[in-house]
């Protein structure tokens, strides 16, 4: 019975994942971009929305609505503003510029909120749970957070598929230049791109905020697992996210069950195996 509960918190860890992993597949499926500032975001809106709870009193749900839309159009700008100019230098350039993002985000909010680990106050819905059995119980942020991966994913996906916007980012993805021809503004496009991809991190953020304590140095560490969950499932692939986050998660719950100092190194060593063996990843086919 211990081994299934470790299996069913590393499904709904992987939940947590997954939703960290989507934008960072998103702009990599759009734009061939990897954003070493991806984890830092996700902090930022954490810190974000511990000031404002701090700051205005206001609950946590309501700070969420208005976090993840914020971030939304953060995300435009960034796009506009300072990774569009990059693009055109090829993928070096990308990785340099959010390299830098990465480190002036960390350093930002080190000299504005210190070092020290801070928490999102969930209250009895971060901590309660429901028992499945009489030993194993499933969390209700664990449980919100994997539903939301989910709705996220088909979402996103349904957007990709039966939107003109969503067509239009698709062909731009493909080609950006026979779309430009054919009336896309890859510039606008690669925006709603990047909008969408600083959302779903700022959800992930705010869940993990809740979830875990959370420090204006631990954005790295949360793009290694989202980046492990992207390569696992497949580079691009929205069901490929889902699949790898849950992998990665229950790698981990597993190895953590055999012997705590296994948690990290068991994930790791499955992201190593899929990229000597399927690099491809797990589900491999068209991107976005």
């Amino acid at each position: 019975m211990n081994w299934l509960n470790a299996v069913i918190q590393g499904l709904m860890l992987g939940g947590l994942y997954a939703l960290f992993a989507t934008g960072l597949s998103l702009m990599f499926g759009v734009m061939r971009i990897v954003n070493l500032g991806h984890g830092d975001l996700a902090v930022v809106a954490s810190f974000l929305a511990l000031a404002l709870i701090s700051g205005t009193g206001l609950p946590l749900w309501i700070v969420l609505v208005v976090t993840v839309p914020l971030f939304a159009v953060l995300g435009y700008l960034t796009q506009r503003v300072l990774l569009q100019r990059s693009l055109s230098s090829g993928p070096l350039a990308t990785l340099l510029v959010t390299f830098g993002l990465s480190i002036v985000l960390q350093n930002v909010l080190l000299e504005i909120f210190s070092a020290d680990t801070r928490t999102l106050d969930g209250g009895s819905f971060a901590t309660g749970s429901f028992e499945l059995t009489g030993s194993i119980s499933v969390g209700y942020l664990s449980l919100t957070t994997f539903l939301l991966a989910v709705v996220v994913l088909v979402g996103i996906q349904m957007f990709l598929s039966r939107t003109g916007l969503g067509r239009m980012l698709r062909a731009s993805s493909d080609d950006r230049e026979t779309a430009n021809l054919v009336g896309a503004d890859s510039r606008h496009i690669y925006g709603i791109a990047t909008a969408i991809a600083f959302a779903t991190v700022a959800l992930a953020g705010l869940m993990f905020g809740m979830r875990s304590s959370f420090d204006p140095s631990i954005g790295p560490s949360r793009l290694i697992f989202a980046f492990e969950a992207v390569v696992i499932g497949g580079l691009g692939s929205p069901w490929g996210t889902l699949l790898g986050g849950m992998v990665l998660g229950v790698t981990q719950s597993v190895g953590a069950q055999i012997d705590p100092a296994l948690t990290l190194l068991a994930g790791h060593l499955v992201f190593l195996a899929v990229l000597a063996f399927r690099p491809q990843g797990l589900i491999a086919g068209r991107t976005v």
